[in-house]
Parts: C-alpha cells; sequence; structure tokens
C-alpha cells in the first residue's frame, strides 16, 4: 500500500481529493496516519516552484488544465495535516508541512478574483442532464471558494498550534475577506441560498462557515426541499456528496439522510445494488462506460458510524480523549452495532430498540478517556444501569435532559443502558 487510488481498470492515479473528503470516512475502518504521511510526502515533493499541488501526487501522469489544478484537490494538502492532529493528537505532519502548505494558499491567493476561485473540476459527476463529469448543477466557484475559506481557516489554526502570532493575523486576514467577498456575489438573501440554490451549493456553504447564524437554517430548509423536491433524490457528486451529508447531521436532520439512501429508484446506494453493482461505481448513475470501482462516493459511511452507531469525537478534545455516544434510532432502524479502534482503544455502541418505546445501549469507553451518552428516552423515562437505577450507580452523572435525550458523563468502562418508558 503506497497512496489511495481507484479505477484499477483505467488510471490506478492517486487523486487527492478523498485523502479529506473521505477523511472521516477512512478513519473508522483504518489505521490512516502512517499512510497519510507517506502521502502528504508525496505531495510536498509534487509541489510545483509556484506553490501549485497538482490533483495527483506522485505526478505519474501530467495532465492539463482543471486536471492538473483544481483547488478542491490540492487543498488535501492543506486540509489533511489539522485533520491528523484533531483525530489522532499528532502535530508532527503539520509542523513538518506547514510552509508549503502556505505556500499553497498563496498560489491559490495568486489564483483568485478579488478573493473568489472559480476554476477547477468543481463537483466532479454531479447529477445533472448530461453524462457525468465537471460540475453542471453548481458552478466551479461555489466549491473552490469555499475550499480556499477552508484552507485559509486551517492555517490560522495550523499558525496559532505552532505559535506563529502574526501568521495567524495574516491567514485570518485572508479568510475574512474570501468570506465577506463569497456572501457578496454568491449568497441570494431573499432566497437565502448560494450560487444556484443546489444542494452542494448550499451545503459546502453551511459546512464551511460561510454562512452567517441568522440564515444558516433558511440555507438547510433550502437543502432539504430541494431533497424532497426530487422524490429524496440527492444531485451532489465527488466534492458535494460529503457536504450535504454533514450539513443535515449538523442540523439534526438524519431522517433526510435516511430517506435518501434507504431506497432503490432514485439515484444512490440503493440504486447501484439495483444495477447490479458490487462495488461503488464511478457515478451514481452507473455509467456503464465508467468505472465500476471507486470508493470516491462512500463518504456515508462516516454517518453509519458518527449518528446511526452514534460514536463521534468530542471537537473539545483531541484523538477521542473524549467521545460522544449518541445512536439515532432513525428511520425504520430497530439497532444497530458499530465499533471503532481509537488512539485510546475501542470505543463500541450496540443499540436496540423496541416497539413499546425502549432502548438499550451497550457503550464502551476505551481507559484514560471520557464520554457523554445521549439516551432517546421521554423525559420521564426510567433509566437503568445493569439492572440498576442510573442514580444509584457510581461514576455517571446526570447532565439534563436536551433535545430528546437524556445525557450522561461516563469514565472509561463498559456499561449496559436500559430506557424503560412510564407506562
Amino acid at each position: 500500500v503506497s497512496y489511495l487510488t481507484d479505477c484499477p481498470h483505467r488510471e490506478k492515479l492517486p487523486w487527492l481529493e478523498q485523502l479529506h473528503l473521505m477523511f472521516g470516512s477512512l478513519q473508522y475502518t483504518f489505521d490512516m496516519f502512517s499512510l497519510y504521511e507517506k502521502m502528504l510526502d508525496d505531495m510536498a515533493m509534487a509541489q510545483l516552484p509556484n506553490g501549485l499541488v497538482p490533483d495527483i501526487a506522485p505526478e505519474y501522469a501530467l495532465f492539463r488544465e482543471a486536471f492538473r489544478d483544481s483547488p478542491e484537490w490540492g487543498s488535501a494538502f492543506v486540509l489533511v495535516p489539522l485533520y491528523l492532529y484533531e483525530y489522532y493528537g499528532d502535530g508532527t505532519m503539520l509542523r513538518k508541512h506547514y510552509e508549503a502548505m502556505g505556500r499553497y494558499v498563496d498560489y491559490l491567493t495568486s489564483k483568485a478574483d478579488d478573493h473568489i476561485l472559480k476554476h477547477g473540476l468543481g463537483d466532479w459527476f454531479d447529477i445533472g442532464p448530461k453524462m457525468p463529469g465537471r460540475a453542471q448543477l453548481s458552478s466551479l466557484a461555489a466549491t473552490a471558494t469555499p475550499i480556499y475559506y477552508m484552507d485559509a481557516l486551517a492555517m490560522v489554526k495550523g499558525a496559532e498550534l505552532l505559535g506563529k502570532k502574526k501568521d495567524a493575523e495574516r491567514w485570518q486576514k485572508l479568510a475574512d475577506a474570501i468570506r465577506t467577498s463569497y456572501n457578496e456575489k454568491f449568497f441570494h438573501k431573499e432566497g437565502c441560498y448560494y450560487d444556484r440554490n443546489s444542494q452542494t451549493a448550499n451545503s459546502i456553504a453551511l459546512c464551511a462557515g460561510l454562512v452567517d447564524p441568522e440564515y444558516r437554517q433558511g440555507v438547510l430548509d433550502n437543502v432539504v426541499k430541494d431533497i424532497r423536491s426530487r422524490n429524496n433524490g440527492l444531485t451532489g457528486g465527488d466534492v458535494g456528496y460529503t457536504y450535504i451529508l454533514r450539513a443535515l447531521e449538523a442540523g439534526g436532520r438524519s431522517d433526510v439522510i435516511f430517506d435518501m439512501n434507504s431506497r432503490y429508484d432514485v439515484y444512490g446506494y440503493g440504486y447501484m445494488l439495483a444495477q447490479g453493482a458490487t462495488a461503488l461505481p464511478e457515478s451514481w448513475q452507473v455509467v456503464p462506460i465508467k468505472s465500476h470501482n471507486h470508493f470516491m462516493l462512500g463518504h456515508l459511511m462516516q454517518w453509519l458510524y458518527t449518528h446511526v452507531g452514534g460514536i463521534r469525537r468530542d471537537t473539545g478534545a483531541l484523538a477521542y480523549k473524549r467521545s460522544v455516544i449518541r445512536p439515532e434510532a432513525v428511520g425504520d432502524l430497530t439497532m444497530a452495532r458499530v465499533s471503532f479502534e481509537s488512539p485510546y482503544g475501542q470505543i463500541r455502541s450496540e443499540w436496540s430498540k423496541g416497539a413499546d418505546g425502549s432502548f438499550e445501549l451497550l457503550a464502551e469507553v476505551p481507559a484514560n478517556t471520557t464520554s457523554t451518552v445521549w439516551l432517546p428516552a421521554a423525559e420521564d423515562a426510567a433509566v437503568f444501569e445493569s439492572n440498576l437505577p442510573v442514580e444509584k450507580v457510581a461514576g455517571i452523572e446526570y447532565l439534563g435532559y436536551k433535545e430528546g435525550c437524556k445525557v450522561y458523563a461516563v469514565g472509561s468502562g463498559t456499561y449496559r443502558f436500559d430506557v424503560r418508558p412510564q407506562r
């Protein structure tokens, strides 16, 4: 293993965009740190003197124009080192590549027009009226500029972590300028949407943090409205789909994600299965002449772990030192089992839901860590742990009733929670 790839029949090339777009899904399944370390070195060696990081690294083939210079691809070099720090607690790659990361962002700045980037491949293979390829439903700026903004914010965080105060101020100034310019040019206040009101354009703006707080619900509502108007069908492609999922997650709309991905009659995973796919195709439409072994559309795996299974990293701590176990019994699901080897050890969530409203959860929290457990329950429901009333179990602290859940703080150990509704 030396890099992530797809198209085993055709290219076998290390396209970079999935290094950051699929990061959340991959880290639940594999210990990715050493492979990412190698791939970041590849990017550093492939970087051109002008700062460009090409779309593939190592650059085994020399492509031209957007296939060599697309911000959504090259930005893996900026975003991944920060993700490695947050998810693995190791800042080695951030320290090693910080200066080169900055050169890439400076390169993007040199390509920007009033802080707007509008080159690249865009939302590759989105679902539009034409054969899949370059973005059809979103402008190139609608993905390139939000990614550019995320790059600038990543540089702010990197500079702060490395104690580079002046650098942090410089990158923050750039981020603020990008945000202002993008909102002025691409946000439509009257309709509360971005660009052409596509699922991708609205979702990536939400995930990047470009949307002012008073408009966030309206922008999310437009994402949901578009999905519902298509019989719960998606339109996002290689870049957009992950942000559609993440925006819906953050907005508490796992019900929409479930509805999008539990059917066979609209484009999605069910449709792929109905067409006989045994691995992820390159296109949602399962176009015969395209690849039938890709991993670029596999972003749903993250949701299966973080929301169906409920295992999430507490964003206030590094490397799952604090976790959140918050399963969601969405749709007609009645049970789920997930486990994950975090840097501290196994985190496990196994739940089942009864027809009478009961809910059972087995939660495993590794040594030297803590977790916050969210149990779906009515406020007057009784909660037991290992058949004892939870309030009588030492080491479990009740944090209150929030968003339809009873919330508890726990330390390391294995817990067997049982929610029993009042009769």
